[in-house]
């Protein structure tokens, strides 16, 4: 019998899925691991960009817990830095003081070490995300009673502009119920109540210049103001945005402002202005069904947040359950083949999308790496 034989590229098999040699990215710099079919794997989202790997700069990282999302993350900011990159971290957790004391840099605890100014050359977007953050969404008595405030500020430029705006309404608190007295409540909640100082206080707002910044808002965990404590530092880090410098803004616990409408449609604006802003989003989820946070199957929210996601041109995608799995393949338009790896991956090994590509990638940290990737010390102890 004539043994059957069919000639095939390595085109042909990358459509099948099939395994094949991994050329990698071809570009340049500190390997972040090895591609399980070739050799180092190396990935800037800038870079990429450049070498049209990619259309846009932005990366979602997911993952379950202890598949090695933290490791990467923080070896994707120390590969940054050493390339001439500015990063700002909004860190949740407050797990990025090692890598914080490596380069000499304390983290700002918003509260304790001062307040952040969010608010840039266009306020009212931000303004309007975070009162809905705050309070819920903004009936349109209340969108009425804010325009009459803004307006009553006149041309002036206030320095702290939510006691400017509360100052305009503050006579509204011992009045009757009305819309001016509700945007007032929570207007005073950012000025004298519950998240006084992180955005409003006296004195000069913090500075967030640096090659590195890590905004520790670990007070905020597991609190109802950690979304609008998130959203305001992310809107702070990006005032740093500098096109003659790419920059990464890292979000850990991305969950928080996609459960918001009014955090995810500011950072929709803000994704959409990546490439002329020379930022690099990098958004961090345990699980990709987190997007279910942000509405039921079907609703506005639900769908705005996964297409944020689905808009990422670059995806590493750890160890993930079958359920999760599924979502990751209908969202980012995953081959089942791919789909059905997310399941078995080991610890420390993702599926990296970027563009058009695919990788089986195990992350290797070196010696440097090691002095501030543990995250499983406490355990050890």
């Amino acid at each position: 019998m004539r043994p059957w034989t069919h000639w095939a590229t390595t085109a042909d098999l990358e459509d099948l899925r099939l395994p094949a040699h991994d050329a990698g990215t071809g570009l340049e710099g500190r390997a972040l691991g090895r591609a399980l079919g070739g050799g180092p794997f190396v990935l800037d989202p800038f870079d990429a960009y450049r070498a049209n790997l990619v259309a846009n700069p932005n990366v979602v990282v997911a993952g379950s817990i202890g598949a090695g999302k933290s490791t990467l993350v923080k070896m994707l900011i120390d590969r940054a830095l050493h390339r001439g990159r500015r990063v700002v971290v909004v860190d949740p957790k407050g797990e990025y003081g090692a890598l914080a004391a490596d380069y000499g840099v304390r983290p700002l605890v918003l509260g304790r070490d001062g307040w952040c100014d969010p608010f840039g050359e266009d306020p009212r977007a931000l303004l309007r995300a975070l009162l809905v953050g705050a309070a819920g969404a903004l009936s349109d008595e209340r969108h009425f009673a804010l325009d009459e405030a803004w307006r009553a500020l006149g041309s002036r430029a206030p320095r702290r502009l939510l006691k400017a705006l509360l100052d305009e309404l503050r006579a509204e608190l011992s009045g009757p119920a009305s819309p001016r007295r509700d945007l007032a409540l929570t207007l005073r909640r950012f000025v004298d109540g519950d998240l006084a100082g992180l955005f409003d206080g006296p004195g000069e707002a913090l500075s967030l210049e640096g090659e590195l910044v890590v905004l520790d808002l670990s007070a905020q965990w597991a609190t109802a103001s950690l979304g609008v404590a998130a959203l305001a530092a992310l809107a702070a880090g990006a005032r740093l945005a500098d096109p003659h410098r790419p920059g990464y803004l890292i979000l850990d616990e991305a969950w928080a402002l996609l459960s918001d409408p009014g955090a995810l449609g500011w950072l929709r604006g803000s994704w959409k202005l990546a490439r002329s802003r020379g930022i690099a989003h990098v958004l961090v989820l345990h699980r990709f069904s987190d997007v279910g946070a942000a509405g039921d199957e079907g609703s506005v929210g639900r769908e705005s947040a996964v297409g944020l996601l689905r808009e990422c041109e670059t995806a590493w995608l750890f160890r993930q359950g079958a359920e999760e799995a599924r979502l990751i393949e209908t969202s980012l338009g995953l081959h089942p083949r791919e789909a059905a790896h997310l399941g078995v991956l080991g610890r420390g090994t993702a599926l990296v999308r970027y563009g058009a590509h695919r990788s089986l990638v195990r992350v290797m940290p070196d010696a440097r790496d090691q002095r501030f990737i543990d995250t499983d010390e406490a355990m050890r102890a």
